[in-house]
Parts: structure tokens; sequence; C-alpha cells
């Protein structure tokens, strides 16, 4: 089962129909590299034992993105292409147009494509219908925007904005760290605090949050804009200035609570799996964004 690490959050603005996504997303299905890609990115099935490349459950779907990219460093396609660049030049005696080096480059390029070894990226994505706001597993921004541009190529149209709060988060984390921490969170001893003045920034690992020396950062104007929190008996994370939720940690207790179910019958775990996961980060979500003051409404 994709358990998600991270969190980023976006915002249907609009009503999309889903109805005919498991059509839609074959079209984009993805196929691994040929000898001459340098690259593939398309729709992977969730579950390994299903072809389907969505995963329904309710009001939630799971997609899984697949990115396969060869592994070629430019240094050494450069340091090629100029050894031939030089022959050649020896050899006719005159200087090759910007055009030809940039022939024998594309042609270096594509010998040492058919040698080269690919790494491969899965990104889950997990669509909440029922509250219009669509989560990617992921700690980059452009990683989770890349993905979203696939699925909206897939669809036709994806309408979305980041999830943006009524109250900064940054505001909201430091009067956590300076005054009182909700009755359903406790602080962890892991934070950032930046100044917006002189961008000068602390960071705090295995740090007592209640130290006066934090204290001293914060009366100098320094804000919190990474703090590590945990959700008794649920989950432990770190939020940052965005409201992004990163480095999930499920407690024993929440992962374990399938164990009945026998790992031979790999369905049936995964979707007792997925329906735990959601309702315990869409409890979280809820509470966090009452903290932040609700959702913003973007014009």
């Amino acid at each position: 089962m994709f358990w998600f690490k991270n969190l980023m959050t976006y915002r249907l603005t609009q009503a999309v129909d889903f109805s005919n996504l498991e059509e839609q997303l074959k079209q984009a299905a993805f196929t691994p590299c040929s000898k001459s890609d340098v690259s593939k990115f398309g729709w992977s099935a969730p579950l390994s034992t299903s072809d389907s490349l969505c995963f329904r459950q309710g009001s939630n779907i799971l997609l899984v993105s697949h990115k396969e990219e060869k592994i070629l460093p430019a240094h050494v396609v450069n340091k090629k292409a100029e050894e031939r660049i030089k022959a050649l030049e020896e050899k006719e005696q005159r200087k090759l147009k910007k055009t030809e080096k940039q022939a024998i480059k594309d042609d270096v390029t594509q010998e040492l494509l058919i040698h080269a070894f690919s790494k491969d990226t899965f990104t889950a994505v997990w669509i909440d219908e029922a509250n219009q706001l669509i989560y990617v597993d992921s700690s980059s921004s452009k990683r989770a925007e890349d993905t979203l541009a696939l699925l909206r190529k897939t669809l036709g149209s994806l309408p979305v904005v980041p999830l943006s709060f009524a109250l900064l988060p940054s505001e909201v984390m430091t009067k956590w760290v300076s005054f009182e921490v909700p009755m359903w969170l406790s602080l962890l001893e892991e934070a950032e605090l930046k100044s917006f003045d002189t961008a000068s920034q602390v960071r705090c690992k295995h740090q007592d949050l209640e130290a006066s020396e934090i204290e001293q950062h914060l009366q100098a104007g320094k804000f919190v804009t990474k703090l590590a929190v945990e959700w008794e008996n649920h989950l432990s994370c770190t939020i940052d200035e965005s409201g992004a939720i990163l480095k999930i940690k499920f407690t024993d207790d929440i992962r374990e609570k399938n164990d009945d179910i026998l790992k031979e019958d790999v369905a049936q775990r995964f979707d007792a799996d997925f329906f735990l996961m959601t309702e315990e980060l869409s409890t979280f979500m809820r509470k966090l964004i009452d903290e932040f003051g609700g959702i913003k409404e973007r014009i």
C-alpha cells in the first residue's frame, strides 16, 4: 500500500467528472522507455494484483504516476562529443558549424541512451471527491506539479490551486511555540525559524522548544517556518509555512491495525489500509485546517 509520507494539498475550484477516469488513464498509461527514449511518464496500477489504473473506495480515488528517466550525465555526453568534434575538425582542417556540433552531440546522446541505466519514480495521488481536495505524496512542489500536469493532460482540464488558509501557518505555528499548542497536538524537538527582515535562519534538532534560546529568537522577530508535531497515537509529521505536511510517520498502532488480514490477501489488505490511511489523514487535515482558520477561497 502507498502509505503517504508527504501531503502537498490542492483544492479543486470547480467540480470535475471522474466517472470515466479509468478509460482516460488508459490513454496515458505508462510504457517503458525504448532504447532511444530519454524519459517516459504515465500512469501505473496502484494495486499490484490488478490492471486497473485507479483504485476507488467511496469518494476516494488513488492514482500512481510512473516516471522513468535515463541516467545520462551531461559531462559524459559532452566529453564524448568534444572528442568526436576535435577529431573531425583535425581531419577536415576546419572548424565545425554550430549545427554540425549539435548533430554530433545528438548522435552521441542516442548511442549512449542504449546503454544508460534508468531511474523510476512513483508518485501517489489521492483524490478526495467529497471535500474537493487532491493530495500528492511529494515533498517537492515541482514533482507534485508535474504529476498534476500529467493528470490535467489526461483529463483535458484540472482546475486546481494550492490549498491556502485564512491564517498564515507560520504565524499560527509561532503562537504554538510561544504560547500554547492545541490540546490534540504535541510539539516535537525540531523546528526551523526565520527572520523575514534579515533572512537569517535557525534550524533546531533535538532541541527543547520551550528553552530560553528559542524564546529569544521569537522575541527577536523570528517566525516558525517548519515545525515537527505529533498527533498522539496516530502520527507524527513536519508542517511547513505553506501548510505542506512532510515526513509523515504513522504510529505502529495504526500501521498494524489490519495485521489480522492474511498477507496472501493482498487486495483486502490494500483496501483496508487505504481506508485506514485516508480516515487518519482526513481527520488530521480537518483539525489542521480549523487551526489555520479554515480554507481561504481564492478569487
